[in-house]
């Protein structure tokens, strides 16, 4: 049987963190990659795992491939604090861990559950995936800020069961995420946006809403839909706004 690492990412988790480390109990070593938390999170983490590594946050991608390579085990499963492992999913990959057949793959898709203002979002784009079982010799980031995804040397398969994830906390802590987000996008485009136009502030912002709002079917999910398509919308406009910030040397 293959053994694995957990990572988790944490920054001021305290509300979040034991539930995390409870839905990985599974797993063979458990590794929290703190960002100089300023609450509970690491004393709580304690009770869970004494492999507790900490170091000035940057940016996701960064910190995750810093710590990649620390965990003993080839087979990492990383998740965010903000998710679950389900019993479905726990019981899905330790049988995988017990298959020879785990090691034909670089990693594997996990779908996720995702809940928004207190509902399970069904429409809207959010029935996303992500790669979070994976081979540490073989996937890493990409070098991003925002949204990077795991870069990997051989094939990824998907699992069937899906990883539980809740990311709100309370609506202002969710804008000041989507402004904190936009500066780091404002780096990530300003290597691949030309000259800043109408285009950008105005038309990418309206796209952004319909396709999510009416496209992807977010108006199902009613308020909430509406909710999340508006946010879309705000941060692409926020991101433009920001890199013409960046460029005129402004905060």
């Amino acid at each position: 049987m293959e053994k694995i690492t957990v990572i988790i990412p944490t920054y001021n988790e305290e509300s979040n963190i034991v539930d995390a480390l409870k839905s990985v109990d599974f797993a063979d070593e458990i590794m929290i990659v703190d960002s100089f938390s300023t609450d509970k999170t690491i004393e709580l983490a304690k009770e869970f795992t004494s492999f507790i590594i900490q170091r000035e946050y940057e940016y996701s991608a960064s910190q995750k491939n810093w710590a990649i390579p620390q965990a003993s085990n080839e087979w990492i499963l990383l998740i965010d604090a903000d998710e679950r492992v389900t019993e479905e999913l726990k019981s899905e990959i330790l049988e995988l861990l017990k298959n020879p057949s785990i090691n034909d793959f670089s990693g594997y898709w996990i779908s996720r559950k995702n809940h928004f203002m207190g509902k399970h979002v069904r429409f809207g784009g959010w029935n996303d995936k992500v790669i979070r079982l994976f081979k540490k010799s073989e996937c890493k980031y990409e070098d991003k800020q925002v949204h990077a995804e795991i870069i990997d040397t051989g094939k990824i398969s998907s699992l069937r069961e899906k990883l539980y994830h809740d990311t709100y906390v309370n609506f202002d802590f969710h804008m000041e995420k989507l402004n904190r987000y936009a500066w780091l996008q404002a780096n990530d485009f300003d290597k691949k946006t030309g000259t800043l136009t109408p285009f950008h502030f105005i038309v990418k912002p309206c796209w952004r809403f319909f396709k999510h709002y009416i496209i992807q079917g977010g108006f199902r999910d009613g308020v909430v839909g509406l909710t999340i398509a508006y946010n879309h919308s705000y941060s692409v406009y926020m991101r433009y706004v920001k890199l013409w910030l960046l460029r005129k040397g402004l905060k």
